[in-house]
C-alpha cells in the first residue's frame, strides 16, 4: 500500500502559525513543484503571564451562612491573548482570500492553536480546507516548510 502525498494545488492559500506568529502563504506553483511565496506575515508581541500582571487569584464564597471560602484560578493572559491571535490570523486568512479569490487553504499549526483556527473558521461564508497539519512551523525556513508539507502523507486518504 503506498501513502499518497499531500497534494498542494496552484494557488491555494497555507497559513502556518503558532500563537504569536502567522504567515500566509501562496502556491503559486503546482501540487507537483511547490513554490509558496509570502503574502503577508502577522506577529504579535505577547509576553507572558508574569510580566502582564502580578494579581494574587481571587477568593470567592460558597454560602454565606458558613464562611467557606474557595481560590479562584488566576488569569492566564499569555493563553488568552495566544487565542485572541488565532482569531486575528482567521480574520486576515479571509480578507486575503476575499480580495484574491482563493478558496481553499490549508492549515498548519500546533494542536492548540489549530483548534481555534477551526473555531475562527466556522462562520459563513468560510474557505475551504483541504488538509490540516498539527505541527508548529512558523520557524522554519519557507523551503523548509515546502520539503515537510511535501513529504507528509495525505490525511485524506
Amino acid at each position: 500500500m503506498s501513502k499518497t502525498r499531500l497534494a498542494i494545488p496552484h494557488n491555494v492559500i497555507v497559513l502556518v502559525a503558532d500563537g504569536q506568529k502567522a504567515l500566509l502563504l501562496r502556491n503559486k506553483g503546482d501540487d507537483k513543484f511547490v513554490n509558496l511565496c509570502v503574502e503577508r506575515v502577522l506577529s504579535d508581541d505577547n509576553p507572558m503571564t508574569h510580566q502582564l500582571g502580578a494579581d494574587r487569584p481571587g477568593r470567592t464564597f460558597k454560602r454565606a451562612a458558613t464562611n467557606s471560602r474557595s481560590a479562584v484560578e488566576a488569569a492566564d493572559w499569555h493563553d488568552i491573548e495566544k487565542h485572541r491571535f488565532a482569531r486575528h490570523a482567521i480574520a486576515v486568512l479571509e480578507e486575503v482570500i476575499g480580495a484574491q479569490n482563493a478558496g481553499s487553504v490549508i492549515l498548519v499549526a500546533p494542536p492548540r492553536v489549530l483548534v481555534d483556527l477551526r473555531h475562527g473558521l466556522r462562520r459563513k461564508p468560510s474557505p475551504r480546507v483541504i488538509a490540516e497539519v498539527a505541527k508548529d512551523l512558523t520557524k522554519r525556513p519557507i523551503g523548509e516548510i515546502e520539503r515537510y508539507l511535501g513529504s507528509i502523507a495525505d490525511p485524506a486518504v
